[in-house]
């Protein structure tokens, strides 16, 4: 398995599939053929179908400045997430890369394989990762650092801070979010404390809600935020760990090891599944958040290792079979409530975890594969192409109005 740090990117959404890796893959494409003056990118797949409510074509040109960017809605390839990008030079030389932005900002480039980062766990799996845990008496973030070095600290530390900030932000700002759905914001509003006289479950649904909308509203606002895993699943990991934070007085230290683990469960269902929508649906992007979010209160609280197995294990599990059907294309609805909902399920599935994990009969690894096949079965058009779903009856219930009007 590759490092932790190619799980929490930092970069700008909406969408790490359809912003991050095509930006990346733009970056690389002009460093490394330098002579061309202009570009041509056609997007397929959910990249075309999705392209423009995820701001693609925008960070396209803004990364290549002479561009042409097509949306080729009909051409089937083997990825569902596939951009072909050319470079024409003065001297009439053409460059050429076919590029899959395969989730999570990673990119795989046709012709060369994937772009090379290393592989640091010699583990493949959670039971492999878990026996040796158990033989050599560590904790699941003491694994991490045993392969990832000391300097993980300093990592995880920037990605505390950054998703703090991200919160912080989306918690003063107001007003509508970018693009035609005129979606309010509502993470101010949630978090304001004047509704009513609240019982205390009340107010801690409201206030993971309102972090969890918080950070994925800035999301929405194509503003800077951390992928965990993905950008349209970024508010989950954020939430959950700030209001735990506030609510039981952790440290600062605490929260981190509770990232280290909650990535470890995140890196696990990268490299034996995915967490990409366009591949799998919502369950590989918000089932998997609300996995490593349980198994991160989970370490928090010092739980088992059994126990924080059984709180990923659930969260995984109940989000089986969950479509990505985004409306117009954007990462806004039900993007959002999405990861507010999912937030507040992590906390739910720990405290079951906590209570019942030495009965339990599906492993981890168990539901990471059967989300892969799942997502498998899910027809294309419920995964990211906002053609299936809640994206298609918005859009023939709109068409009527229209032609009523």
């Amino acid at each position: 398995m590759k490092s932790i740090r190619e799980l929490y990117k930092t970069g700008y959404g909406p969408s790490s599939s359809h912003t991050m890796g095509p930006q990346k893959a733009c970056s690389l494409f002009k460093k490394t053929y330098s002579d061309a003056n202009h570009f041509k990118v056609i997007l397929y797949g959910s990249l075309a179908m999705t392209g423009k409510g995820h701001l693609t074509d925008r960070v396209i040109e803004d990364t290549l400045i002479n561009v042409e960017v097509i949306f080729d809605y009909k051409t089937l390839m083997k990825h569902p997430n596939t951009m072909d990008i050319y470079g024409f030079s003065l001297e009439g030389k053409t460059f050429f890369w076919r590029v899959y932005s395969v989730g999570g900002g990673a990119i795989l480039i046709d012709s060369e394989g994937e772009f090379k980062t290393p592989e640091i766990y010699p583990h493949q799996n959670f039971d492999e990762i878990k026996a040796y845990c158990v033989t050599n008496n560590l904790r699941l973030y003491q694994y991490v650092e045993r392969f990832e070095g000391t300097e993980i600290w300093d990592f995880f530390d920037r990605v505390y801070e950054t998703m703090n900030e991200v919160i912080l932000r989306g918690l003063s700002e107001t007003g509508v979010l970018p693009g035609e759905l005129k979606v309010k914001r509502k993470a101010k509003q949630l978090i304001s404390s004047g509704f009513f006289e609240e019982p205390a479950e009340l107010a801690e649904s409201r206030i993971v809600s309102a972090y969890a909308f918080a950070a994925a509203e800035e999301n929405a606002a194509g503003h800077l935020m951390v992928t965990a895993p993905t950008c349209g699943s970024s508010g989950v990991v954020p939430a959950v760990m700030r209001y735990l934070q506030e609510k039981h007085q952790l440290t600062k230290t605490k929260c981190l090891e509770g990232l280290a683990t909650a990535g470890l469960i995140g890196n696990i269902i990268k490299h034996n599944a995915t967490i990409s929508g366009a591949i799998a649906g919502c369950q590989a992007e918000i089932g998997s958040a609300c996995a490593m979010a349980s198994a991160m209160q989970a370490e928090m609280f010092g739980y088992t290792i059994t126990q924080i197995e059984y709180a990923s294990e659930i969260s995984l599990e109940h989000h089986l079979g969950l479509t990505c059907d985004p409306i117009l294309g954007y990462v806004q609805i039900p993007c959002i409530e999405r990861n507010a909902v999912a937030a507040l399920r992590a906390l739910d599935n720990c405290r079951l975890a906590f209570f019942l994990s030495e009965s339990r009969k599906i492993s981890l690894d168990m539901v990471i594969d059967t989300m892969y096949q799942t997502g498998k079965d899910i027809r294309t058009k419920y995964r990211e192409t906002g053609s299936g779903g809640l994206a298609l009856l918005y859009a023939r219930i709109n068409k009527r109005e229209g032609e009523g009007n």
